[in-house]
């Protein structure tokens, strides 16, 4: 597994999560991130390692080389901060307190299946795109 590079977890059967990391892939210039779905084994056992408790985050989590592990809004505006043109308004969001960011972010989070849809499987990286992804 490559341990150098900033592992994102994601609901694999989420339709925002996947167009979440197609963005990701696309402004992912220096080729920073790697994807791991929170269903599989690899997501699955990363959280175990790190403790990460599964009955409270279902949605995004970034995991920075080494043991550091960012959730919910964090981990998104932590992405945003390696993400050309995207670092700026990261930055300013940053500025907003973590548990109001939160909030707006749980609130997407338990409305995503609703608004945005839901797979019957996980994602299926295309043939180019597989390198990205953490094989389970």
């Amino acid at each position: 597994m490559e341990m150098k590079k900033k592992i994102v977890l994601f609901d694999g059967v989420c339709n925002l999560c996947d167009r979440s990391v197609q963005f990701i892939i696309k402004h992912d210039k220096k080729d920073e991130f790697r994807f791991a779905t929170l269903q599989g084994e690899i997501g699955n056992s990363l959280m175990q390692k790190r403790n990460i408790d599964t009955s409270r985050i279902d949605s995004i989590i970034l995991i920075e080389p080494g043991v550091a592990f960012y959730t919910k809004s964090d981990a998104a505006l932590q992405i945003g901060m390696h993400l050309k043109g995207y670092r700026t308004i990261s930055k300013l969001l940053y500025l907003i307190p973590s548990k109001l960011r939160d909030i707006v972010y749980d609130i997407v989070a338990c409305n995503r299946y609703k608004w945005y849809g839901k797979k019957e499987a996980c994602l299926v990286p295309t043939p180019e795109l597989k390198a990205k992804f953490l094989a389970n």
